[in-house]
């Protein structure tokens, strides 16, 4: 188990490295392109930056999608821009020697949940037509409105009609706890993971988001909160850290603020684990 954070790069790619050795972290995630443009990375920007970051040592790399990117959505021209965002970023993440990029599993409209599932399928399709040398990593979602999935056994189906192999997906604590799991408790936790092997998608476990949520069980409502001081509670994350799932992957904290509070998260996860 890789234990580290979303590593926030205010100067640019080439403060990732340090930003990631100063909060101890043997893993990160971080944005390779402005996370609210659709422009995409640049080849020559990723290939620097993948130099850069395997000389420094610090563990797997991860990139998570740009926040516009919603590969589910209603709108043909958002799919659209979406796609090609994606395909972009999944030849930079080769490029630069990543080891996974997130996308979240998206979001249609109200009342059309077969329809959204069924783009958000043929889209990452299209996505693993570019996905050479990484992984291609779905999150799910808080089930919030729309949500295409948000359980695993949601997971299990989109990845059915994507019936791609290379298809990885990612669980973030926050987003399982406020669409129901009880994660809050050791034996919700282990009721969460029995889920997750019955539904035939432990093997396609790849990374662990690890966020507090700010509200409560079911509440559908996607707030993260720093490890120990939200609703799941330190209990809760100890029970998943101690999940054989969880022991040979990366476990990544997206929580507030960064900077010493990243450090604190990360080493509070590490007092936690096996």
């Amino acid at each position: 188990m890789r234990i580290g954070a979303h590593v926030r790069t205010p100067g640019g790619l080439r403060t990732a490295v340090e930003s990631a050795r100063a909060i101890g972290a043997e893993a990160a995630q971080l944005f390779i392109s402005n996370p609210r443009a659709w422009s995409g990375p640049r080849p020559d920007t990723a290939e620097r930056f993948g130099r850069e970051w395997r000389q420094g040592g610090i563990g797997p790399l991860f990139v998570h999608a740009p926040y516009l990117v919603n590969i589910a959505s209603p709108n043909p021209d958002f799919v659209l821009k979406s796609l090609e965002l994606c395909r972009k970023s999944v030849v930079a993440c080769a490029i630069a020697g990543a080891d996974g990029f997130v996308v979240h599993a998206g979001s249609g409209g109200p009342g059309e949940q077969p329809d959204a599932v069924a783009r958000a399928a043929a889209t990452l399709r299209l996505i693993l037509d570019e996905t050479e040398g990484t992984n291609l990593i779905v999150e799910l979602m808080a089930a919030t409105t729309g949500a295409v999935a948000s359980t695993w056994p949601e997971a299990a189906g989109l990845f059915e009609l994507v019936d791609d192999a290379r298809l990885r997906v990612c669980g973030d604590t926050c987003h399982l706890f406020v669409a129901g799991y009880a994660l809050d408790e050791p034996e919700g936790v282990d009721a969460c993971f029995a889920e997750l092997r019955a539904s035939g998608v432990a093997d396609r476990l790849t990374l662990i988001h690890a966020n507090d949520a700010k509200f409560p069980r079911g509440s559908r409502r996607d707030r993260h909160e720093n490890i120990g001081e939200g609703e799941i509670g330190l209990e809760g994350f100890r029970a998943v850290l101690r999940q054989p799932e969880v022991a040979d992957i990366s476990v990544i904290v997206e929580t507030p603020h960064g900077g010493e509070l990243h450090r604190r998260d990360v080493n509070r996860l590490r007092t936690l684990a096996p």
